[in-house]
Parts: structure tokens; sequence; C-alpha cells
């Protein structure tokens, strides 16, 4: 009962403090949950695209591209819509494609930033009113005593740690946001970058400029080395 009735005299801030620390866990779990759905390795549907297009099949590789709303699939998607435009083509429908998913990967991020930054000066604030409240004890009592000057003192640094610990939370949920949207970016910046190469090596098999076995993908897997 004292610590609640501790926290009720800490004043208003401290419920705005304690409003957005409950936002700040609804928006860092809502965009983890958005974020795992979106996390979905590309690699299978890349090989398959890669395959298709090297079999000349465009279609085939547009209906593999569709089986994923991912950002790689996505841009992939995006990316055989102009294929048969030419490289230059397919490379800029990505960059746009690009642009959006982004948007999508990072929404949240730079408010959870914005909190972090906010939350510590609403605690000053409701610091700097706590103290001018014990200050003010002095005006209306000549010798206060420690429990006159108590409330004033317990809000000011109520107020303080309750803007610490919304900005802690707020600045790791913006750090662990921002690290898993850069690695599902990964993907979809794989994929811009290796389209282009894929559309190009099928305009030469078509054109009989190039022949033999397709140009391997890249895998990421470290290198293995067999025992002597």
């Amino acid at each position: 009962m004292y610590i609640l009735d501790m926290l009720w005299a800490a004043g208003p801030l401290l419920w705005v403090l304690a409003a957005l620390s409950l936002y700040v866990v609804y928006l860092i779990l809502l965009r983890l949950q958005v974020l795992s759905k979106l996390a979905a390795d590309p690699t299978l549907i890349l090989t398959r695209v890669h395959a298709a297009l090297m079999q000349q099949d465009l279609a085939g590789a547009q209906r593999e591209a569709r089986r994923l709303s991912t950002p790689a699939a996505n841009v992939l998607r995006a990316g055989l819509e102009r294929a048969p435009a030419g490289p230059e083509s397919a490379t800029a429908a990505m960059n746009e494609a690009m642009l959006i998913e982004d948007q999508r990967l990072y929404a949240g991020i730079s408010t959870l930033g914005t909190v972090a930054q906010i939350a510590p000066l609403l605690g000053l604030l409701g610091t700097v009113f706590g103290m001018v409240r014990s200050f003010a004890v002095f005006a209306t009592v000549a010798a206060p005593s420690p429990n006159q000057l108590a409330t004033g003192i317990s809000e000011a640094l109520i107020n303080t740690a309750a803007g610490l610990i919304v900005a802690i939370t707020a600045y790791f949920g913006r750090n662990l946001l921002r690290d898993r949207a850069d690695r599902v970016a990964v993907s979809a910046e794989r994929v811009r970058e290796t389209l282009p190469s894929w559309i190009t090596e099928m305009q030469l098999r078509r054109q009989g400029a190039l022949s033999g076995a397709p140009i391997a993908m890249y895998d990421p897997s470290p290198v293995r080395e067999l025992n002597s």
C-alpha cells in the first residue's frame, strides 16, 4: 500500500510515462511478430526462380516468386515483371519496390527512437515538479519535517526512474527491431543485386551466345575443410 500511495503521489507525468511504457511494449511485440513473418528464408524460391529462368520459363519464375509475400519475394516479383524489357528496367523496378519494402520493414523504429529521447525529458520534468513541491514547503512551514519534504522528493525520484526505464526499454526495442529488419533487408538486397545477372544470362542463352551449365548461385554457408 505504501508503494501504491507513493506512485499515486508521483504526479500526472508518471501516468504519462506509464502509458508510454505500455505503448512501447505493444509496439515492440507487434513489430517482432510482423518481422518474424517477413523473415522467411528466400533461398528455395531463389533457386526455383533461377532454374526457371535458365529454362527460358519466365512465367514459371513469376509463379515461383508469388509463393511468398516477403520483401525479398516482392522485390523479386517486381524485377521479373520488368524482365522482358531488360536488366536495366528490372533493376529500376526492384529499386522502387525496395523503397516500399524498407518502409514496411522499418515502420515503428523511428517512433521508438523518439520515445527513447523524450522519456528521460518527461522524467526530468517530473523531477523538477517534485523538487518545486519540496521547496514550496519552506514557504508555508519554517522548519518542515522529513515527512513533509518526502512527498516532493519521492515524486522527483520516481519520475526520474520511470523516465529512464521507458527510455531504456524503447532504446533496446529499437535496436532489436532494427537488427531484425536489417537481416530481412539483406535478403531483398541479395535479390536486387542477383536478378539482373540472371536476366542477362537468360537472354544470352536465348540468343545462343552462352551455353553450358548455368552460373551457380552464391552459397553463403561456410566452406568445410576436408580432413587430410
